[in-house]
């Protein structure tokens, strides 16, 4: 025993995990009943099911009339290395990173795409890139929001209207939940398991007319995987944005997912999913700034995620640890919470530094956070007390 009171009241559903994310409210498998299965994906059915559901996403994200959506494999990963693989090289580029993800891309340009002409424009996690760097002759790649930071970009005025390269944006912690600026954006990607609560596995890939005229005339030096092609001897695959896919795509994911956007609109569309979010990330930003332990790792308060909310911790009893043991501290805390039913997932992503990282994307409800707040100060004290390490074994 600890000493320490259990808080009396549990979040309803205690799933903030950053991806998946927590189902839209009332999500039930009996919701799943008219998913089209043991069918075709290319049989009239099928594809109409997958046309249907890139017309509602569509709708949801007010997505100019003339800007291309497709269904693609692996992911907001798969859709975005689909974007690069095929469209990146014609012109120089400028890339900007904070967090693992856009590390990763980075990576990929450097070391596989092997791009000579690359000025990669970095920040300490809790902070954005110098981002008035961006030249307008130049590719520019970036994340809307730093999924493992807590950083977001808050706006897209820093891109020229008049820019000669194409602006490659990995939104998918940030689609939903905050406006996207689509005359600034070229090529965009997302996926449905976060900010819409979907089932993993599937990515979606959005293209500008800017986009296409760009995979019509160029073609890449390296060989593209038969998965990341879209576009073949300069001719756009049409049918990829109209409900033909590369790969078999899960039909119960797609049900899912339409479902998802059916919830969405009921709440009032594109404006609610993004007040939803607001709301709900000022819930942990307010408490954070009264905690006692806790503090807010966000250099600039206008860049916080609005989804993806980093709590990192100040007090000297976890400060004053080496960072294995402020990553056992935390893990303990997250194995405390998972215990009690109380929060699923929360620890902070192995690549960022020791903390806590908590949803608040536009499906969960705000009560369940005002619920989870009571129950890490309890967990906080709980491990502390117990001398901040529960040793392995």
């Amino acid at each position: 025993m600890t000493g320490f009171s259990k808080p009396p009241i549990k979040p309803a559903r205690p799933y903030f995990s950053s991806g998946p994310c927590a189902k839209p409210p009332g999500w039930s498998p009996d919701l799943l009943a008219g998913a089209l299965l043991g069918r075709s994906h290319r049989s009239v059915e099928g594809r109409t099911e997958l046309s249907r559901l890139i017309a509602s996403l569509k709708s949801l994200l007010e997505l100019p009339a003339d800007y291309r959506l497709a269904i693609v494999p692996g992911s907001d990963t798969g859709a975005f290395e689909m974007a690069m693989w095929s469209l990146v090289g014609a012109r120089a580029v400028d890339v900007f990173a904070w967090d693992v993800f856009g590390q990763l891309w980075v990576r990929d340009i450097l070391d596989e795409l092997k791009l000579d002409d690359v000025a990669v424009h970095e920040a300490p996690f809790g902070s954005l890139p110098d981002l008035s760097r961006a030249n307008r002759k130049r590719d520019i790649i970036f994340t809307a929001n730093g999924t493992t930071s807590g950083v977001r970009v808050a706006n897209f005025e820093w891109i020229a209207n008049d820019r000669e390269g194409l602006t490659f944006c990995d939104a998918t912690s940030a689609v939903f939940a905050q406006d996207m600026d689509w005359a600034k954006l070229d090529v965009v990607t997302f996926s449905w398991q976060k900010c819409l609560g979907g089932e993993a596995a599937h990515g979606v890939l959005i293209l500008s007319p800017r986009a296409v005229e760009r995979a019509r005339s160029y073609t890449p030096p390296w060989p593209v995987p038969k998965l990341f092609r879209f576009v073949r001897q300069g001719v756009l695959d049409e049918a990829l944005f109209d409900g033909q896919t590369i790969n078999t795509p899960s039909m119960l994911c797609v049900e899912d997912c339409q479902q998802a956007v059916a919830w969405a609109e009921a709440a009032g569309g594109l404006k609610a999913l993004q007040a939803r979010a607001r709301r709900n990330a000022e819930i942990i930003s307010d408490w954070v700034a009264a905690s006692e332990w806790a503090t807010d790792p966000v250099a600039d308060p206008a860049t916080r995620s609005l989804t993806s909310v980093v709590i990192a911790v100040s007090d000297p009893s976890f400060t004053g640890l080496d960072e294995a043991a402020q990553r056992r501290f935390i893990g303990d805390m997250a194995t405390l919470l998972a215990e009690e039913g109380a929060a699923y997932d929360i620890a902070g992503h192995r690549g960022a530094p020791p903390g806590l990282r908590i949803w608040t994307g536009a499906t969960i409800e705000a009560e369940d956070l005002d619920a989870v707040l009571p129950w890490l100060d309890w967990a906080f004290r709980t491990v502390q007390a117990k001398g901040a390490v529960r040793r392995p074994g």
